[in-house]
């Protein structure tokens, strides 16, 4: 307050007594408490200040104690006390103040935009909306580089980084920041300006930065018939740092997972590995890595946007396949199908087709409607599907794009019959499919029995040289004394496939290395060769030799020992069991027990019992 004497509030008290008699129900008010800040009207009880000036920044709580006294204030009247608190309401008289005529902050020059660099802050000794303060920068050669933005909460003003900061290219902002409040006493303008000043210096550090690319992104277009190896374009990069190394660029392989593309790592040219297509794949984007090779770790990417540019390297063909027929009862001009076609190219001036045929067709023509579509017509009357089913019509499709591109369509045109209106009934497909009435299913089930009956046949083929490859001997435990079984009976001493007699009449005429005749040996050998029995040595005794040579010869088959050569050996104590000689013991033999074996050996004993019988009687 700047005024003395304002009233501040009203006490008032009551007395029981009668106004009307004497001074008994007169009361007075006076302050026993609060003074010299504060006064109190004894009539009225109104308490008002009674200093100027007073300040709340000093003192901001007042407790005043007031005394009402009945008698009119006089001696032996009755009094009663109440106490008052005053509280001093702020007002806005005091300016913000800046602790420091300089402030000094630092900030890394990687710092991104947004970044707080630090806050500044101006005191107010008021309070409430009175201590409000708004910051700005009014001044200073950093003012494009930086903002400040006042925080209401806590009355600071935060300093953030607006554009990106170069160590490289300069190192030091000073700043003018001014703190206004923003509620202003019109009252109290003669203690203002109501606002304060102070200059904020920022230092830029320097740190290792990553390499910066020349463009935020790039843009290359190339022709999808470029040759392999072909540069498309070229990134560039620099390393911002005051020593600036070499630079080293790669593909992020993630967006080039075909890896059509490849770049130089040393100066970023962009080149194809792989043959484009732009039917495939019209755009491609990369994402080209930069890295200083001192520091690896520091990388910078930039988006590269490859756009493929058309060739025209695709012929134009049929737009869908045509089941297309003819009525045979069909009249030449008639149409009988319209065809289109597509084509993969994009040409600038937009697709253009032309129809024709392959060669002149006496039964159809084609005619070209010049709208990327034909019509193709018949050029006679009458067709039979008992003469011809089926008609094959060649149709080339170009189109008008450089180099001009061509392919040929076949059409399959089929005979129909067709009633008045033109609708179709029947094909000869049904006819030539069924000549004999079988339906498809009979068809199928022969073709699947003739399959069965050539399986049968193989396997059994197949079974059957298998069984000519047994071998001889079945196991290498079933040797039965080195004999082998063939099944079959030598032609005597003229038979000279088996083995040379004359060997055994002769030895001196062996021939060296001869191998058995009658079998193959699984494995050759080289016989060993012994001297030469004497003209006059008997033949046993050589065979003796010539057996003990083979036992002792571990390179010698198991077969060769005995089957070899003609000579048995000494008679058997059991006697020949052979059939050659019975002749000469058939009278010692009695076969009549054969009529007791039954019915079945009756014949056989005829033919033995007879003989005897004959015998006896001659």
């Amino acid at each position: 307050l700047n005024v003395s004497g304002t009233s501040v509030v009203q006490v008032t008290a009551t007395d029981a007594d009668d106004p009307s008699y004497g001074n008994s129900a007169r009361i007075i008010y006076s302050i026993l408490q609060g003074q010299p800040y504060f006064s109190v009207e004894p009539e009225t009880g109104i308490i008002r200040t009674a200093l100027p000036n007073m300040n709340r920044e000093n003192r901001e709580q007042y407790q005043v104690v007031i005394q009402a006294k009945d008698m009119g204030g006089q001696m032996g009247g009755l009094s009663g006390t109440t106490t008052v608190n005053i509280t001093l309401t702020d007002v806005n008289d005091n300016p913000p103040r800046f602790p420091q005529s300089t402030i000094h902050l630092r900030i890394p020059e990687s710092s991104p935009v947004g970044t707080a660099i630090g806050s500044v802050k101006a005191r107010d000794a008021d309070t409430g909306k009175n201590a409000e303060v708004e910051y700005r920068i009014i001044d200073g050669d950093g003012t494009d580089m930086f903002d400040i933005v006042t925080q209401k909460d806590t009355q600071e003003g935060i300093i953030t980084v607006r554009k990106p900061m170069d160590y490289e290219t300069r190192r030091l902002y000073t700043l003018k920041v001014e703190a206004e409040n923003t509620h202003v006493d019109p009252r109290f303008y003669y203690l203002g300006p109501f606002k304060d000043t102070s200059i904020v210096k920022i230092s830029v550090e320097d740190v290792d930065e990553p390499p910066v690319f020349s463009r935020s992104s790039y843009l290359f277009e190339v022709h999808e018939d470029i040759e392999l190896g072909t540069i498309i374009g070229t990134v560039m990069a620099r390393d911002p740092d005051s020593a600036s190394g070499p630079i080293r660029f790669s593909l992020d392989r993630h967006t080039d997972l075909d890896r059509i593309f490849n770049i130089y790592s040393g100066n970023g040219s962009i080149y194809t590995s792989k043959p484009l297509d732009r039917e495939i794949s019209q755009w491609h984007n990369l994402s080209v890595i930069a890295a200083e090779i001192n520091n690896p770790k520091d990388t910078t990417r930039v988006p590269v946007f490859v756009r493929i540019l058309d060739v025209n390297d695709n012929a134009p063909q049929f737009a869908v396949f045509y089941d297309t027929f003819v009525c045979e009862n069909a009249r030449a001009g008639q149409l009988i199908q319209t065809i289109s076609a597509v084509d993969k190219d994009d040409p600038l001036g937009g697709q253009k087709f032309f129809f024709s045929l392959a060669a002149v067709n006496p039964n159809f023509t084609v005619q070209d409607n010049e709208d990327n579509t034909a019509r193709i017509l018949t050029r006679r009357n009458g067709f039979s599907r008992h003469e011809i089913s089926t008609y094959l019509l060649p149709v080339v499709i170009s189109d008008n794009d450089y180099p001009i591109q061509s392919s040929t369509g076949t059409l399959t045109i089929r005979v129909c019959a067709c009633d008045s209106r033109g609708n179709m009934q029947s094909c000869s497909a049904e006819a030539l499919l069924l000549p004999a009435g079988l339906s498809t299913g009979a068809l199928v089930a022969i073709l699947l029995c003739i399959i069965i009956l050539l399986v049968i046949v193989v396997l059994f083929a197949a079974l059957k040289r298998q069984r000519k490859k047994e071998p001889l001997i079945l196991s290498k435990e079933d040797i039965r004394d080195n004999i082998v079984s063939y099944n079959d009976e030598g032609g005597g001493e003229e038979d000279t496939q088996a083995f040379d007699i004359g060997t055994l009449r002769n030895p001196a005429a062996i021939e060296d290395k001869k191998l058995r005749r009658d079998i193959i040996p699984e494995t050759l050998f080289v016989p060993q060769r012994t001297p030469s029995a004497p003209d006059n040595t008997d033949v046993r005794d050589f065979i003796n030799q010539r057996l003990k040579d083979h036992d002792t010869d571990p390179s010698a088959p198991p077969y060769d020992s005995l089957a070899t050569y003609a000579y048995e050996g000494n008679d058997s104590i059991a006697e020949s069991l052979s059939s050659l000689e019975s002749g000469t013991t058939e009278g010692d033999q009695n076969y009549d027990y054969l009529r007791e074996w039954g019915p079945r050996f009756n014949k056989l004993a005829e033919m033995y019992g007879g003989g005897e019988s004959d015998k006896d009687t001659s």
